[in-house]
């Protein structure tokens, strides 16, 4: 969850990185007294995200500085619209332009995308979930995004969940069905009931012993879409079904027709574009 801490820790990182001795341009340039009204204004169309963050880069680079008018977290925009008014004390301004335009741009682009990837599945039962293929430090930030644009958000991180790979199950020793299925039981008995267990398979063959050892979810990994319905058919209900690995805007309503109960899309965040946004003076 996004919250006003980490909007605050953020956003201040991002200031300082940018001004680190000031604003030696609008310091220098423009007059103390001078003040600025500006718009927020979308050079094409999108869905909106990052309000409370574009928020943040003005208020905290000057409190007097005032923002209105501000669009809707997954607000469908249209090029030429207005998705925010910005005043106040010019230097300001200036020196939170960059830092808001920044953020807003990115995660719109991550809103838009997907946005899309969830129009895609319209019909299904699939879900559209972000992974953990974030910016590091601004995981929170761009998961935000994924959810104002429609998706869900997969677990935040290490702590949230237990996802064992291919590597978890070789690191274990687990080579066949029965090392496999011994593996999972030991760690389903030592996690806490409360704890879910997902488990990454890339063989049909594979599923069976996993879902034996009781967990909780199974991850279909780059299968071809006639071996998808077949594990969705072996799954059978008893956890849940995800699928991910060569996800795109082609191809992702046939996997989600596959019967999927979950889709995870990695370029969801490591894959979106910034969209084009501008702040212009009025």
């Amino acid at each position: 969850m996004l919250t006003p801490h980490l909007i605050e820790t953020g956003v201040r990182a991002a200031l300082v990185e940018d001004a680190p001795w000031g604003d030696v341009t609008a310091e220098l340039a423009i007059p103390a007294d001078a003040v600025l009204s500006t718009r927020l204004v979308a050079r094409e169309g999108g869905k909106f995200a990052g309000r409370e963050v574009l928020r943040a880069a003005f208020t905290l680079t000057d409190p007097r500085i005032e923002v209105s008018a501000l669009a809707a977290e997954g607000f469908a925009f249209d090029a030429g619209d207005v998705l925010a008014e910005i005043s106040g004390p010019a230097r300001g301004v200036l020196t939170g332009e960059r830092v808001a335009l920044n953020f807003t741009q990115r995660l719109s682009g991550i809103a838009t995308l997907t946005a899309a990837y969830v129009a895609a599945v319209e019909g299904t039962a699939a879900r559209i979930a972000d992974t953990r293929k974030t910016t590091p430090g601004l995981r929170a930030f761009e998961k935000h995004a994924v959810r104002a644009g429609g998706g869900s958000s997969h677990r935040f991180g290490l702590s949230d969940a237990i996802m064992v790979k291919d590597n978890h199950l070789a690191a274990l020793g687990a080579v066949d069905a029965a090392t496999t299925r011994a593996a999972l039981r030991d760690l389903r008995e030592r996690a806490g009931h409360t704890t879910a267990i997902i488990v990454e398979v890339d063989r049909l063959d594979q599923i069976d012993p996993v879902l034996e050892a009781g967990v909780t979810g199974v991850l279909l990994d780059n299968f071809s879409l006639d071996d998808l319905a077949e594990g969705v058919r072996r799954v059978g209900g008893r956890a849940v079904c995800e699928a991910s690995g060569g996800v795109s805007l082609d191809t992702v309503g046939a996997i989600a027709r596959t019967g999927v109960d979950v889709i995870s899309v990695g370029r969801l965040t490591h894959g979106a574009r910034a969209l084009d946004l501008g702040l212009d003076a009025v």
